[in-house]
Order: C-alpha cells, then structure tokens, then sequence
C-alpha cells in the first residue's frame, strides 16, 4: 500500500517553496519599509484564548484542532492555532502592552478542519497588525501596504471589496442580537435564508427595510454610502456613527486614489471586526483580507487599545504568480575534485558559497542538477578546470581568484 499525505494538506515542491520564498521575501521586505516587527507565534495555543472572549463564531470553533495537553505540561485543551491575528494579540499583551503604538507583521500557518477533504487543512499567511492606531489613516496604510506586496508581486487586476462590521452590528442589534447571534444570523441572510430575514422583518419593520437595503448595498464611491445615511440615518439613530465613520474611510481613499467596491455583503464571516472590513480578489480568488478590531485587544485581557490588520493567502498567491517570478537566478557551480584533491574541493566550495554562488559536491554517477558550471579540481597543474555548460568555454586555471575572476566575467 502506498503511503500517502493527509487530505486537505499540501507538499511544497522545491519550485513551490521557490515561489514560497519569493512571495514571503516581497512580504516581508515590504512591511519591515513600513516600519513593522517581524514576530513569530507557537503553532500552539489554549483553546480558551478563542472560546473565553467569544472572539471566534460557534462555526469556527467548530473547525479547529483542538486536544488535552494531558501529559505532565498544562492539562488543559490546546489546539493548532486556526487564527493569526488573535496569537499576535496575545503576544502585544504579554510581551508589549507598555506601546503606545506596536506595528507586527508575521508569516504562519494557521489550520481549520474540513471533513470534505477538497479544501486545504492547512493555511499559509503573511500577515500584519497596527495596535494603537484608530485613525482612518491607519486602515489606508495597511490598504496601501497589502496593496503594495501584490503591485510588487506582479499581479494584475486586484479588486478590493469593502464592508463595515459596525454598521452591520449596530443594524443587526437593533434586532436586540447578542455579538455571536449577529454573526449567525447575518451568515444565514448570505446564505439566501429568507426565514432568517423575514423573522427580523417582523421584530422592527422599518430596520428590516434598512437592512434590506445595506444588503443591496454596491458601489465605487462615498456617494452611495451618503445616499444610504440621507435615506435611513435620521430615522435609525443607531446607524450614525458607523455609516460616519465608513464614509471617513473611503472618503480618505478616494482622496489617495486608491480604488474599490462597496460591498456589504462581503463582511461575511466578519467575527471579531468591529469596522472596517477589507478583502482582496483576483478574478474570484480570494487572496487576502483584513479589517479593524478595535474591540479584541481589551477583550483578549490587554489595555483598551485599538488595532487592525490583514492577512494575504500565501497558497492562493503561489497559484496564480508566475513562475519565473523568482529573479536572477544564482549561478550553480558542480564540483568534480580527484579522490586525492578531495579536501581542497571543500574549501574551493567553501570560498564560491561565501562569494554567493550556488556550489555542490559531486557524488559520482548522475549529475544532480544541470549545473551552469562544472569544475573539476585536481592536485596537478592545471589545478582547476572551469566549463561553462551553457557557452561551451572552457579556462584553465590555478587559483580560487581567476575562477572567481571567470565567473564574474561571465
């Protein structure tokens, strides 16, 4: 019987993790510029840090790998994180909370259960969190930065989609909804469960039409917010502050000329965000997103700071990057010393990998990769020969300078 990998999991060839790399480098390179903090957090953590604060919805509690950490460590229910915000949260409040301002990028993976074994188990991210910051101005740079990593990455066409978790909140509340029912419920009215919308109808007739009406709600400018505001906002004073606050936002982007559609109906899902919300597609895959979540930190045990993030979809990314997207590719150089010149064939070796060549050992019998270079090293005159295997040149050599020299000519 073969063995074979787990559904829903994925291997990484060596030119998968070749693109892998390259996206997490851009990433990486990108938000340290904006003056972020790599952090790294335990594929680890106690189930209570996603069930105590109510930060993650019953149906995605029911999508984690949960198990008793029994054997002489806490004795309680850990599981593998399948979140990467609410980690990096933990981790400003134990190790940080003394900032004012903490601005944290990550690359990890997350896991979520999925009994169909067609969707992946296991998740890569980039990702990045600005604790501290309320202002309109710190969801337009992360906008700026996330949409900066996919200018640098070569991808065309990313649509940005945009909805605001507190207006939904403060519109589904009115129905007297606690926090997790309003997930639920407003999941189910995506899901086209008239029953779902037809109950609320009944409760508040007038916030049902509003509601009706948001759901609908698709546009590319603040116009189309100010329309809503002028039509329901005076009679629905719940609706003020959050449509205010939404209209802020894009009105801030508009002014940067950044683009984007109103969509409300894309905050599905929307959990802990308490604002903005912010999603990215190519075409109709789905490569990112993010929001505001003012609410998480205190609720988490820190102090009452805001913050915000994103989260860009590492395996979406490497399906649609191309793949020489990789850059310059090093020079490889396969090294053929003489049984008695073996140990001078290490140092050679030693000295090409130090100058940023590629350099393998040759083992006999099949090449293991088409090499760019071969070089043969003896204890004789010459003691080097160096083979170009693309232009067919050959040099005759006898110090590590003149072969450092040839290839750097060539």
């Amino acid at each position: 019987m073969s063995v074979q990998r787990c559904k829903g999991m994925r291997d990484l060839t060596p030119g998968e993790m070749e693109k892998f790399r390259w996206i997490e480098s851009i990433f990486r390179d990108a938000a340290l510029k904006w003056g972020y903090e790599e952090v790294r957090t335990p594929t680890l953590e106690y189930l209570h840090l996603f069930t105590s604060v109510g930060t993650l919805t019953p149906a995605m509690l029911r999508k984690v790998y949960s198990f008793l950490d029994w054997d002489g460590w806490s004795g309680e229910r850990v599981v593998l994180r399948p979140d990467g915000t609410i980690p990096v949260v933990r981790l400003y409040i134990e190790n940080m909370a003394e900032r004012n301002l903490a601005k944290l990028c990550y690359v990890a993976n997350i896991f979520r259960f999925d009994d169909s074994g067609t969707k992946a188990r296991e998740r890569w991210q980039c990702g990045a969190e600005l604790i501290g910051a309320s202002s309109h101005v710190a969801d337009a740079e992360l906008l700026a930065l996330a949409l900066s990593v996919f200018g640098r990455l070569g991808l065309k066409g990313v649509t940005v989609k945009l909805s605001h978790a507190g207006l939904i909140r403060a519109m589904l509340a009115g129905f007297h909804l606690s926090n997790g029912e309003q997930t639920e419920i407003f999941d189910h009215i995506m899901d086209e469960d008239e029953t779902a919308l037809a109950q609320l109808n009944r409760n508040r007739p007038e916030l049902g039409k509003a509601l009706t009406s948001l759901l609908g709600l698709k546009g590319k400018s603040s116009g189309f917010l100010k329309n809503f505001r002028s039509l329901f906002g005076g009679g629905l004073p719940e609706l003020e502050a959050p449509i205010d606050e939404f209209i802020g936002t894009v009105s801030l982007l508009e002014s940067l000329g950044y683009k984007y559609q109103i969509d409300i109906a894309s905050g599905r899902g929307f959990e802990y965000y308490t604002g903005l919300i912010f999603q990215f597609f190519v075409g109709k895959d789905k490569v990112g997103g993010g929001g505001r979540y003012d609410d998480l930190v205190p609720l988490v045990g820190g102090p009452g700071v805001p913050a915000s993030g994103f989260a860009l979809n590492v395996d979406a990314l490497m399906d649609l990057v191309k793949p020489d997207v990789g850059g310059k590719e090093t020079a490889r150089v396969l090294i053929k010393a003489a049984p008695e010149a073996l140990t001078f064939g290490f140092s050679v070796l030693n000295l090409l990998q130090e100058a940023g060549y590629v350099a393998e050992i040759h083992f006999g019998g099949e090449e293991p990769s088409r090499p760019h270079w071969t070089l043969e090293v003896k204890n004789e005159s010459p003691r080097f020969i160096l083979d170009d295997s693309r232009q067919q040149n050959r040099f005759e050599l006898e110090t590590v300078d003149e072969i450092l020299d040839a290839l750097g000519k060539a």
